[in-house]
Order: structure tokens, then sequence, then C-alpha cells
């Protein structure tokens, strides 16, 4: 098989899909590998450690599109991307369909084989290839809520740990997952005043047991949500539904109660966000206002820090592609449930139920669509 490594070309995306200790694991099971000149630059990967490795290099996105069987990516296909989607290719990324119908329209029909990383399960219901950069996300979202936080940046002018004989500041995170529990992690570490809440009590009595008491566990519901906002100075959104769009938990209504010049990071904003308040923005023009409240709402957060970020990335992706390499998009879906479960379009099929649901399409599973003769 033909694997293409293209560069990334959204806003400040600065991640590769492919490191090259993969091209030399690919090259030596009989593949081959053509990478955009410049594609690894951004993550301190020099062009010239992909050629040791035996990658061919091109010079232009379309040659790495045109002659790839498979593309893997980093980030969802850019509408400058939609040119190069063809019948038959298959296309391995994250794709957050579910706040896109265009992408998805496109994908349906030029009947490209689309393969999301976050939809991937395994049996034990994780999401191992969503976890690296949601434990990169909610580390990040932390520092980043700090910076706003200065008044000089547009915030309230409050420090996270606080200080001798001044309180520390309150950090309100929504969600008890990958993000919330590392968001915490590096919150109370700061010396904040922590609160998780989540709608799993018995997520909330394991997160209870991991932080020792020092941070405070509540009960998810509206109420309990719109008092926990009165004192934040930093709110972390952290809720996931894999494929689906994420709930609105923070309505418009709740920000006329917060401080001004608090700080809300909505690192669900890939699926639509779990703010009502919440649009995307990018690293260019990161922020905006709402109601005096401070918003960031960045789609590809962990590309503020490359490097970390593609190798824990590709260190989780590599081992699924190179079973779609080696055995071939049907027969690895065939093969592996969670590879099938991690495709969302097939044949001009939206193949994941969340994703249909979201955009109110009809969808069909991959089972049934593999088992229809050709």
């Amino acid at each position: 098989m033909i694997i293409g490594v293209p560069k990334e070309i959204k806003d400040h995306e600065t991640r590769v899909g492919l490191v090259p200790s993969g091209v030399i694991a690919l090259r030596e099971a009989g593949h081959r590998v053509l990478v955009q000149a410049g594609a690894g630059a951004g993550s301190s990967i020099p062009d010239s450690e992909y050629t040791e490795a035996g990658a061919e290099m091109l010079p232009a996105a379309s040659e790495v599109w045109a002659g790839a069987d498979l593309v893997v990516k980093v980030k969802e296909p850019q509408p400058a991307e939609y040119g190069f989607f063809r019948p038959e290719l298959v296309l391995f990324t994250y794709l957050h369909l579910a706040p896109l119908p265009e992408l998805t329209n496109r994908l349906l029909q030029d009947r490209v084989a689309a393969i999301a990383y976050e939809t991937i399960r395994e049996k034990d219901g994780s999401l191992p290839l969503l976890t690296p950069m949601s434990e990169v996300a909610g580390r990040l979202a932390v520092q980043i809520g700090a910076v706003y936080l200065e008044a000089p940046n547009g915030g309230r002018g409050a420090l996270l740990g606080g200080v001798p004989g001044v309180a520390p500041g309150n950090v309100v995170i929504l969600g008890g997952g990958v993000v919330g529990t590392n968001a915490a992690k590096i919150a109370a570490g700061m010396g904040a005043h922590v609160t998780i809440i989540d709608r799993n009590l018995n997520r909330l009595r394991e997160l209870d047991d991991i932080f020792k008491g020092r941070v405070v566990t509540l009960a998810s519901n509206a109420w309990t949500v719109r008092e926990a906002l009165k004192d934040a100075d930093l709110v972390i959104g952290g809720v996931l539904i894999p494929g689906a769009s994420a709930p609105r938990l923070v309505r418009r209504d709740m920000l006329r109660t917060m401080k001004t010049g608090s700080v809300m990071v909505d690192v669900s904003i890939d699926q639509g966000g779990c703010f009502e308040t919440s649009h995307p923005t990018t690293h260019t023009d990161p922020i905006y206002f709402v109601d005096g409240v401070l918003h960031y709402c960045v789609s590809n957060m962990p590309a503020a820090v490359p490097h970390t970020s593609t190798f824990a990335l590709t260190n989780a992706t590599f081992p699924y592609l190179l079973k779609i390499a080696n055995k071939g998009f049907e027969r690895a879906c065939e093969e592996s449930a969670p590879i099938r479960e991690g495709v969302n379009t097939y044949q001009g099929r939206v193949t994941y139920p969340a994703v249909a649901e979201s955009q109110g399409r009809a969808w069909e599973s991959v089972a049934t669509l593999l088992a229809q003769p050709a």
C-alpha cells in the first residue's frame, strides 16, 4: 500500500500524522510512504529524517494525495483539501464530523472511506486515539487559562495558586474524563481550588480516591453548574460523547452571574462546544468576550505544543495504521472491531450513528456495507 502524509494546513496546525520511526516500520512491512516536504518541520522533525527513514519526499500536497492509497493526517481536511478526495481513498485522521456537515457531504459525495481517530473504541470502552490528545489538551487548558487570567491578556488578574494571605483561584472543570482529570492534576498542582462536575457518580468516587480529597466533586445538574460558575475564575469544558455533538452545559444566562474577566476554555469545541456561547477560534485569533467573560475555543489546542503532541499521538495511532496498511481497508474492518467502529463514512454512506444523529442523516453499518456484493 502507498501511505501519504501531507502537511497540515489548518491554522497554526504544526503536528504531523507520521514520524520517521513509523516510516521505517511501514517500509519494512513492504509499503511505500509519500511525505510532503516540510510536513514535520513544525514538530521539529526535518525532512532529512524522513529521507533517511526511506520516505519519498514530494513538494506538493496534491502529489501526496493523488499518489496515496491511504492518507494519514492529524486534523480534519480543510476546504482547500476537499478537491483531493476521490473514490477508493482511505483517510485516517481526526474528523469530528458532528458539527461539520459540509465536510461530511464531500466525503459522502466522493465515496471516501474515512476512519476517525476519535471514534476508534477498544473492548474496554476506551478511546485510545483520543486519549493522548485529551491528556495534552486537559493539561494545556489550565496553562492557557492561567495566562488569560492575567490582566494584560484580558483576564481579571487572578493568580490560580494564590499567595499566603490571599485565597487561590477557583477552577471549575465540567467532565471527569481524560480531559478533566488531566486538567485537575495541573490545576491542583498549581495550588488552585478545584471542582470537578460530572454526571457519573461512580466516576466521581474514583476521582475522589485519585485526588485524596484535594478536589471537590459535584454531581452534574443545571443548578450545580450555575452555582459553581458564580465563584469560578477559570472554567474548563471537557465533556465528550464520542462522535456526537457535545451537550451545552453552560447556558448564556449563566454567564451574567460570573465574575467579569473570568476565563472559559472549551476543550469540547471540536464537537461543537459545551458552552452555549462557544464558537471555534484559531491560534491566530484565539479569544473573544461574551458578557465580560473571556472565551478560548481553539479547536486544535494540542497544536500549541506540536513536538509533544505529535509523538504522543503517533505512539497511539501507528499500530492501527500499520494494521490497515498490512490488511487493506476491508479486511482490517472485518477483523478489527475497533477499526470498524472508527469508520465514519464508506461507500457514500454515514456509518457512525452519533454523526448521523447530530446531522439528521440516515446511517448504515460498515458490516452491512462490507457484506454487500461489489
